[in-house]
This record gives C-alpha cells, structure tokens and sequence, in this order.
C-alpha cells in the first residue's frame, strides 16, 4: 500500500507497505550531484556523501560501523549525476534504531578535517579504479563528450586535482545549500506502521529548518563528433549515442519497448546480429541515460582492436535500420519482457524503496505497478517506429572509443 505524508517542516515522506517483509528500509535522497557542481568543486557531492559516515557529535566512524551491525543491517549510501541518497536497512523491529542512526548521519555529521584529509585518499583510490576499468570509464568520456565538461558532463567521483582542493569550508557550504527541505525526499519500503514511523521522523528530522531551492538550469546540448582515446588496452571499448528523452518524458515506455527490442535483451538485435551470429563481441548492449530535462539512447561495446571500426559500423546499420524492420512479434516481446522485469525488479525492498522516490522527485506523484504495466502495453508499433525515426534521423550522433585504436581509423564513420 502506498501512502504519501509530509514531515512538520514540508519534507515529503513517500511510503510503501510490505506486510509479507521481514525489514524496513528508510532512504533520504538530496536533489543534488554532479551536475550541480562547478568545475572546480567537480566531485564534492560524492565526497560528501562519503563524509556522512565519518562521526557525528554522538559517534565515531567506528561507532557507526558498530552500530548499524549490531542490528545486522545495512547503511550506506549512493550519488548519481542528479541525486546523492542514503538509506538504512534493518529488520522491522530494529525500524526506530534505523532511523535514529540515519538521522544522526544526515543531520549532526561533524567533517572533522582530519578524516577529510584521510578520505581524499579513498577517493583518490577511487577514481583510480573508474580509470582502470575502462567498460565503465568508457561512459565518463562519452558524458563528456556530449555534454561538454561542466553539469552533466563532469564524472560524479570528480578527478584527482579537484577532491585534492576540498576543505571543510566547501564540505559545510555544500551541506548548507543543498542539504534543506527544499531539496529533501524521504523514502520508505518495507513492513512499517505509518503513524509510528511519522511520529520517529518528526522526531528526529521535523526540526530541520535549513532552507534550499533546487537550481533551476538550462537543458544542456547534445554535441555530436567523434573522441578516440588511445589506451594500450586487450579490447576496444565503444560507445555510441544519439540525443533523447527526459525522465519524466510521455515518449519513456516507448523508448523502453524500443531499446529492449533493439540492444537490452539477449533476444534484443545487437546481441543476436553482432554477438551470436558474427561473435564480433562479447559484451554489447544499448540503454538509456535520462534526466530532468534531456537524456540519450545509445549503446556500449567491447570487442577486439581489429573489429572496433566493424562493429561501429554494425552498430549504426542496426540503428539506421531499425525503424523500419520493427516486427509486431518484436513489440509484443519486448512489452513482456518489461513487465516480467518490473515485477521481478520489484521484489525486494530496495528497489521499491528508490522506485517511490524517483517517482516523488521526478513526477511528484506515484506510479502504481499496474499503472506502468497499462502503459507499457498501450504502447503501439507505430509509436516505437516514429520514436526511432525521430531519434536516429534527427539527433547528432556521437561516438567515443576507448582503446588500442587510431582516431583516423574512424573518420567520417558517422
């Protein structure tokens, strides 16, 4: 069952309950990340969200790590590109501890400047790590490329110069403009009593009086081209995109029929033309990366240095084409498909717990399982045909390569 509440200060408290579970989770999501930040404090939303479990007034670091495993929970937390959210887990009958534990975190943390100092080296680490793996570095370089390199383009753990640069002044300014009621969602899934669980976080968080206003920004631009950066690497690691959709799009359950059919299934085009049929790569697939107010649909590859410019040029064919060799029997897959993996993804706390609250911070209201399912079938051949069309044949393209590859090897590819 869903219910929305409001804390006593305005914070939306969005909540679904799971009487068949055994636990609770309790989640606070921040309307703030990477493309909030300038380019010189690039990466300090994600620095911050390490900075929570650092101590508060009451506890140490160690304390925190104690605490949440005495109760055999989980407490962590997560930044993205738009939202940074942290979250406790813990049996139901451990509901009040959870949130008084998280509470603390999000509201007394004290940024000592000595663990400042030590956690510039974790991040360090890090990115460092982003580095050398490069099927997921690939997607940095191709934000970047499209989007140029400030908001959505810079990479959410930021680089090795800026996190070098952070103070606790910028730590403490950070918290003082994002971190309000304003900007604030709470989130709740799980086996919980409504009353009870208000009445806890009044408690606990109703005092908050920090104030802040979301950012209002321009929708940045798609930039089209071609970045090839050389690395002595095994593989070649691809990336091609075209401009798309905002999350809260009305076109969202077309182009996920659409990108199922075309890269995000094994039965999908791209993994049964270039990788069952040619064995040109092991790993391929499209997706879409949406946000508040402009998003892209594009495709990864790895594959070996001598087949990188073949399969890109697979790639666009498959894409290219797509619009018009659409079958009635592909719709009618992909539209299963989505909805036996709503149904499966929904089966645990913590997806519905992040579910609701994407929901409240991008839609301001809440999407039933039935309702997402009604829409997904009501999607229709000819809606996913002239989506592809519109994408593929109106857009900018954009290619980014990561690997033993020569950038002339690909001019004039797109």
């Amino acid at each position: 069952m869903y219910t929305k509440r409001t804390l006593n200060n305005g914070i939306p408290v969005v909540m679904e309950q799971l009487r068949a579970f055994r636990s609770v989770i309790i989640g606070i999501w921040v309307k703030v990340g990477s493309r909030n930040e300038t380019i010189d404090q690039n990466g300090i939303s994600h620095f911050l969200e390490h900075m929570f479990f650092k101590g508060t007034k009451k506890r140490t670091a160690v304390d925190i790590s104690m605490h949440i495993d005495s109760l055999g929970g989980d407490l962590n937390a997560f930044t993205s590109r738009e939202n940074t959210a942290f979250y406790v887990k813990v049996l139901d009958e451990y509901a009040d501890k959870g949130i008084e534990l998280l509470s603390d975190i999000f509201l007394h943390s004290t940024f000592d400047a000595e663990e400042i100092e030590k956690e510039k080296g974790v991040i360090k680490e890090e990115i460092k790590m982003v580095e050398d793996t490069p099927d997921d570095y690939i997607h940095d370089l191709f934000n970047a490329q499209v989007y140029g390199n400030m908001g959505l383009g810079m990479p959410v753990v930021g680089t090795k110069e800026t996190v070098k640069s952070f103070t606790r002044e910028n730590v403490i300014d950070h918290v003082r403009k994002y971190y309000g009621t304003a900007d604030t969602v709470i989130s709740i899934a799980g086996n919980f009593e409504i009353d009870h669980v208000m009445d806890r976080l009044n408690h606990y968080m109703g005092d908050l009086r920090r104030g802040s206003e979301p950012e209002k920004v321009l929708p940045p631009t798609f930039r089209g081209g071609i970045g090839i950066h050389p690395k002595d690497l095994s593989e070649a690691h691809i990336t091609l995109g075209v401009p798309a959709i905002a999350y809260a799009s009305p076109d969202r359950y077309v182009i996920a029929v659409l990108n199922s059919i075309f890269g995000s299934s094994v039965s999908s085009r791209l993994f049964q033309e270039i990788r069952e049929k040619k064995g040109y790569a092991y790993s391929i697939y499209s997706f879409v990366s949406s946000y508040r107010d402009c998003g892209y649909w594009a495709v990864y590859a790895g594959t070996g240095k001598k087949r990188a410019v073949t399969v890109t040029e697979q790639i666009i064919k498959e894409m290219k084409s797509l619009a018009d060799t659409i079958t009635p029997e592909e719709v009618r897959r992909a539209k299963d498909q989505l909805k036996g993996n709503l149904v499966i993804g929904m089966e645990s706390t913590s997806s519905k717990m992040q579910s609701i609250a994407r929901q409240q911070i991008y839609f301001k209201r809440h999407f039933s399982q039935n309702d997402i399912m009604k829409a997904v079938e009501a999607v229709t051949i000819d809606q996913v045909r002239d989506l592809s069309r519109q994408l593929v044949d109106t857009g900018p393209m954009s290619l980014t390569v990561l690997g033993p590859v020569k950038t002339e090897d690909f001019t004039g590819i797109i």
